[in-house]
């Protein structure tokens, strides 16, 4: 591998209406912008009535993320980021998409929260503005979900990702194309009931500047422009003159404007309509463009990943901190599982996303205790999978729930059984290394475990100690031979002596 491709980064995002592609290289500190991919897909237009996406829906995403694939085939995997936005959210078929895209990609997707979706906005949104004095809001109006953020410099303050967008918006009110005062007014009235929650603590907390990003802002900031509403961005006025052209128009196939392109014309009225309550809900009345948007948000977290700067590694710790985690005996359990994970990864074929998994597990392991002793691993497992977890996919905070509820107790097969097959071995091989370090550490003595040696094979682990160490500690036999009970539920085949 060379080394400038050492440093090159991509990020694919699946959007509601477009699908993303950002190439991006890493030289003498700075991000620079190598190559961008567009594609319409449309895809939350492909839900059907039950929420599942149709095959036409998926064949043409499918499509895409091929051709996507050919262009970052040499990029290091591990500089790669593929993220699923809110209509991968609602599809009930999504495990059964994600695994069909990975392979047209050629890389993992992850589904990612809307609050997680905001604030990488937010940081693609800052690093293309350079401003770092003023409080900003940003205003992203995507294909399924609209999101808000304040914040300053890099750090969102307060974040929201609500559920509107321009292709449902367009398909709940402007579904046959046809655009009237009342369809207009009626769509305006439920952006307004989705920002009516929100709008008074965003305004209590106020802003210096207001950007918007993504293609709907970009598209009617260009109209106006063209059309000399603006002299640039967005104003309240040129809004309000273009919602009063797409009523005279009566149709999307009637608009004739600069700036809009045939494909957006179908899901154009229902970004007017989302962008026109946001101006009055929030009473703004000019709105620059950023250049930035949520795929220049993942390339920035890459390379700060890259550089030891990884958000996660703080959500961790503040988690730990707020349920009032034993740091000491976490670290221990760590230090246990990583001791076992070096002796097996080979073997397993881990990787340094498993290690993390891992570890940070550990650290988390009885965040349950905070809320009651009994049953602390399925408390622990709750408070993952419904927490905000900055920097985490949907995935990711899935596998971290899965490892802490199996941690200890009788081995939860059912919900291993649920998990997605692809994922479920290496999961299931990560919780039985945290179960060894958690059963090796439960006297939470002072004196660390012994020396281990430790040998995997594909449903068994042996385990080594030292001469008559065992014998001289028979709580911890009489533990691990529970624990060898227990693991015979998923048939594996624990050893050791």
């Amino acid at each position: 591998m060379s080394s400038s491709m050492s440093e090159t980064f991509a990020a694919v995002d699946l959007g509601s209406n477009s699908f993303h592609m950002v190439v991006a290289r890493f030289e003498d500190g700075q991000v620079r912008i190598i190559d961008r991919l567009k594609d319409m897909v449309r895809i939350a237009s492909g839900l059907d009535s039950n929420n599942n996406l149709t095959e036409d829906a998926t064949a043409r995403a499918l499509e895409s993320l091929r051709q996507f694939g050919q262009r970052i085939r040499e990029v290091p995997r591990t500089n790669v980021k593929a993220v699923g936005t809110n209509t991968l959210r609602l599809a009930h078929n999504g495990n059964d998409f994600i695994r069909r895209a990975r392979v047209a990609l050629g890389h993992n997707i992850h589904i990612i929260s809307g609050q997680e979706e905001a604030r990488l906005v937010f940081i693609g949104v800052a690093h293309s503005f350079y401003n770092h004095e003023d409080s900003t809001l940003v205003i992203d109006i995507g294909g399924g979900s609209t999101e808000l953020v304040i914040g300053k410099g890099f750090q969102p303050e307060v974040a929201e990702s609500l559920y509107m967008g321009c292709v449902n918006v367009s398909q709940r009110f402007f579904a046959d194309g046809s655009i009237s005062g009342r369809r207009m007014r009626d769509a305006i009235l439920f952006a307004r009931t989705e920002l009516e929650t929100i709008e008074a603590g965003y305004r209590r907390i106020g802003w210096d500047v207001v950007l918007g990003s993504s293609g709907t802002i970009r598209a009617i900031a260009d109209i106006a422009v063209a059309q000399g509403w603006s002299e640039e961005g967005v104003t309240r006025d040129a809004v309000e003159i273009l919602r009063k052209r797409l009523v005279s128009a009566g149709h999307h196939d009637k608009l004739y404007l600069e700036g809009l392109t045939d494909r957006r014309k179908p899901v154009f009225a229902g970004g007017v309509a989302i962008l026109s309550a946001i101006i009055e809900a929030l009473e703004l009345e000019h709105i620059q463009v950023s250049d930035g948007a949520l795929r220049e948000g993942i390339i920035y977290e890459l390379v700060g990943r890259r550089q030891n700067q990884d958000i996660r590694e703080s959500t961790v710790a503040d988690i730990a901190l707020r349920y009032g985690v034993d740091r000491e005996q976490a670290n221990k359990v760590a230090t246990a599982a990583e001791t076992l994970f070096d002796q097996v990864r080979k073997r397993w074929r881990f990787d340094d996303a498993d290690r993390n998994a891992l570890l940070w597990s550990a650290q988390l392991h009885e965040i349950g205790l905070g809320i009651a002793h009994a049953q602390y691993h399925r408390h622990g497992a709750y408070l993952l999978s419904y927490s905000d977890m900055p920097g985490f996919s949907r995935q990711e905070q899935q596998n971290l729930s899965l490892l802490v509820r199996a941690h200890r107790r009788k081995f939860p097969v059912l919900e291993f059984d649920q998990a997605a097959p692809d994922n479920r071995e290496k999961v299931l091989r990560l919780a039985i290394l945290l179960r060894l370090a958690c059963v090796l550490n439960r006297s939470r003595s002072y004196v660390s475990p012994p020396e281990i040696k430790a040998a995997a094979n594909t449903s068994s682990l042996s385990l080594k100690f030292p001469e008559d160490w065992l014998a001289n500690h028979a709580l911890t036999r009489a533990d691990l031979e529970i624990e060898a009970e227990y693991l015979e539920a998923v048939e594996f085949n624990l050893k050791f002596g």
